[in-house]
């Protein structure tokens, strides 16, 4: 037969494996302990009409052991789900708990408040965005370190590789038998397309400055040799009888200023200035 008292003397003075003592006091790590403290009313194991309230995966449960069942251990607690309801789950405690020790019942009610607070608090926290801090081992940091020092200096040895294999190409040092990957001899040759490319668009076209009366005065003198019996042929070409007649006066006069030799220079900038002007009216006129 079970005895309360001599229990709680020998789990008090002895030993039990749910006692923790500090400075504070004495703590009990029983999960049925509805204080957590280690005293003579609180203990589960030294109880036997005992009640408490566990929590299953955010579900309240209302614990009730019963002295009719000590010998049946399996069936030692009696369990009762307890609704969300703050409200409704306190009536279901005073409806179960009706004629249990006050004390019991005080206690049973403080735990419930405490464990719906802490439910809010987790949902809150879990709706609120917070930074994680993630540890990064110094080893493995130092490491990675290692690796990616490793891993440029074979880039830049490949690459210097590639472009000594391109030189000696270039220069035929290898002949014409020579199994070179195809893709990046088309990868070579388009930079360097389009570096001759960039280069071309840099180069600005250059500004030369060159002295034009010289020419002008040569090709004034080609004017006044061939530019009558020039402007003679393709007028006469055209069939129209006025037109021949000025054309015939102009040449006789001057055939008479080559015969004569005595007109001037600005005589004959003049005439061939009237010859423009004529030339350029016969031909729009056609």
């Amino acid at each position: 037969m079970q005895h309360d008292e001599v229990t709680w003397q020998i789990i008090r003075h002895n030993h039990c494996s749910f006692m923790t003592k500090i400075v504070t006091g004495n703590f009990c790590r029983n999960l049925y302990n509805v204080t957590g403290i280690c005293n003579r009313s609180s203990c589960p194991l030294a109880n036997s009409r005992y009640v408490t309230i566990r929590d299953h995966e955010g579900v309240f449960y209302l614990y009730m052991k019963a002295i009719e069942r000590a010998h049946k251990p399996n069936e030692l607690w009696e369990r009762v789900k307890l609704p969300r309801n703050y409200e409704k789950a306190l009536e279901l405690i005073d409806k179960h708990l009706e004629f249990w020790p006050k004390f019991l019942v005080h206690k049973t009610k403080q735990r419930l408040t405490k464990m719906t607070q802490y439910r809010i608090r987790m949902r809150k926290l879990q709706l609120k965005v917070r930074e994680k801090i993630v540890t990064m081992p110094r080893k493995q940091t130092k490491r990675e370190a290692r690796r990616e020092e490793k891993a440029e200096r074979a880039a830049v040895l490949d690459k210097s590789i590639e472009q000594e294999l391109l030189e000696r190409l270039k220069k035929g040092v290898y002949g014409d038998i020579y199994n070179y990957p195809v893709q990046a001899y088309d990868n070579v040759l388009k930079m360097e397309e389009m570096q001759a490319a960039s280069e071309d668009e840099e180069e600005e076209p250059e500004v030369e400055y060159v002295e034009g009366y010289d020419e002008l005065e040569e090709e004034e003198e080609d004017m006044e040799d061939f530019g009558g019996l020039a402007i003679d042929e393709s007028l006469r070409n055209d069939g129209s009888d006025g037109e021949d007649e000025e054309i015939e006066a102009f040449s006789q006069k001057k055939l008479k200023r080559r015969q004569s030799g005595s007109v001037s220079d600005q005589e004959n900038l003049k005439e061939n200035s009237k010859l423009k002007k004529k030339g350029r009216v016969i031909i729009e006129g056609n």
